[in-house]
């Protein structure tokens, strides 16, 4: 278990931008947004998995990931979908960027 502030487990983030190839947007969506959809409803250490746009940078993609630790993090990156999502969207993504926050304060 991760540290606790006020009784919870102290949350684990990660956030990753996306330089998605241009003209593969379309392409790329639906297996990012299905990778969301199943680690918030299959991982029970996975509390949120947003997936950001803006028209303004029509080939970025901003995700904001929340856990309950490292180790959730870890076992989301072992998961079949998130595996099978990282085979389909191999060829699309031009840079990725992940960053991880050990501590978030709420």
């Amino acid at each position: 278990m991760g540290p606790r502030w006020k009784d919870q487990i102290m949350p684990y983030a990660v956030t990753v931008v996306f330089d998605i190839k241009p003209g593969h947007m379309d392409a790329f969506m639906p297996h990012i947004l299905q990778n969301a959809r199943s680690s918030v409803r299959d991982e029970p250490g996975c509390r949120q998995f947003d997936v950001c746009t803006d028209p303004a940078l029509p080939d970025t993609v901003f995700l904001y990931e929340l856990y309950d630790d490292l180790a959730a993090f870890e076992a989301h990156q072992g998961m079949p979908h998130y595996i099978a999502c990282g085979l389909k969207i191999g060829d699309l993504v031009a840079g990725k960027t992940l960053k991880t926050y050990a501590q978030v304060d709420r």
